[in-house]
Formats: structure tokens, sequence, C-alpha cells
């Protein structure tokens, strides 16, 4: 247990978000992460497979809030900032750099990524799975988006502690956003944004559109200023940058 949030290790599951949905359905209410040491069925956001490598940390926590899914989204930021802390943790931080909404890079290459997923909780609230996939020891290649782990970029740190240091993170960042909304995050997101001020293409779901990353909105959405003057939000989306992996 750290910092009064139980963690759990499996040998071997499906999917680690869908273990964490089986348990919410069935009345579970946390707050716990459960982490496992295989995944057969790991997913990515979107619906992209996350290839499970051996060493790696597959890990989801389970919260209940009282609060709409669209606000708990915001929680995605909390996740990717546990996350960039464990790497600055044991590689030298400035290569660290997170690019929206929620991955993890060093010095480019993808080693984090996170997938937010909720649902109504027997009893009351919300419940939300924090799915983060780490790569401690392994990355996979030969794939669109270039990868890395710790384990390559020099840095040492064993996925059973890179889970504690996860767990207890986030557990801060939550009350953080629970007592001062959603600020704190954004500020500390942005110190270690990937690409303000650069030229982007954002891949939405009917369309992809360019302009320059120029800020977080107040809620998370990403601001694009365009070419013709006009400013746009995009709340859902892949975000790619010229000569960098997307």
């Amino acid at each position: 247990m750290t910092g009064g949030v139980r963690t759990e290790w499996l040998d071997s599951v499906d999917s680690t978000n869908e273990e964490v949905r089986r348990r919410a359905l069935a009345g579970e209410r946390g707050p716990m992460w459960i982490a496992a040491r295989r995944q057969s069925a790991g997913r990515g956001r979107r619906g992209r497979e996350w290839v499970d490598l051996t060493g790696n940390l597959y890990a989801t926590g389970l919260y209940v809030l009282d609060t709409r899914p669209a606000d708990a989204a915001q929680l995605s930021f909390a996740a990717a900032l546990a996350a960039s802390e464990v790497c600055e943790s044991v590689v030298d931080r400035e290569k660290v750099r997170l690019k929206w909404p929620n991955d993890v890079l060093i010095d480019g290459r993808k080693t984090c990524g996170v997938l937010l997923e909720s649902g109504s909780a027997p009893g009351g609230g919300l419940w939300l799975a924090v799915g983060i996939g780490l790569n401690v020891a392994a990355h996979p290649r030969d794939v669109e988006r270039p990868a890395t782990d710790l384990a390559t970029e020099g840095g040492t740190v064993t996925r059973e502690a890179a889970l504690e240091q996860i767990a207890a993170s986030f557990s801060a960042w939550l009350e953080r956003w629970r007592t001062h909304g959603f600020g704190p995050l954004r500020d500390a997101w942005l110190a270690r944004a990937w690409g303000i001020g650069e030229r982007c293409t954002a891949r939405l779901q009917d369309e992809t559109v360019e302009g320059v990353f120029a800020d977080l909105a107040p809620d998370g959405a990403l601001r694009l200023d365009m070419a013709d003057g006009r400013r746009r939000l995009i709340s859902a989306g892949d975000v790619f940058f010229p000569g960098i992996p997307g």
C-alpha cells in the first residue's frame, strides 16, 4: 500500500483497464492500482494495441469520483505528470516532455501512454480507470510512433518501484485537482510540454487541421492558432509535429 492506495499485482490479465472495469461494476470503489506482469489484450488510445513486452509496467488505477466524465477527463494530465515524474527520477529531466494529450516522451520518443475510461459506479458516482503503460525495460520497434524505454535511456528502476511512485504521485495530483481545480495540473503540464509555439497537424475524427500549438485551454483542450487568424480548440485527436514522432 502506498499513501493509503492499495496496489495489487497479477501474473497475467487480458487488460488492466478491463480488470478495473470488471471490479468497478462488481462494486469495488478503490482507490487501488492493479498491475500485470503480462497483458494479452492491452490497448491504447483510439483503440490502438499496446504491445506486451517483458519487464514493462502495465497498470490501472481505480477511483470513484463525484464528478462528470468531462471533468474527470482532466485527470489524464495528472496521470501523464505522475508517469513523467518516474522518468525524471532516473533520466535527464530535460529530455522528458509531455505531448498532448497525455504521452510521455524522452528525446521525442514515446515512453508512456495513458488511457482513461469511466462509467457509472454501483452505489453512485463515477468509476474512473487510469490506465498507464510505461516502457521500463523494452520498447516496440517498427511502429508509427518511434518509441524508447527507460533502460535504453540509461534509467534504472523496477516496474514495482515505478508503480509505487505513480500511485503516490497520482494521488497527490488528484488531491490538488480536487482542492484547486485544473489550474495546477495545467501549469505543471505546460512546463513540460512538447511543441509549444511550433506548427503541428491535428488529426481529428472527421478532418485534419494545421496550425500553431499556442496554448492549453483552461479545460485541457489544445489551442491551435490557424493561418487565417482563427483560434481553434481541439478536445480529442492526434497531434503530429513535422520531423517529430506522432
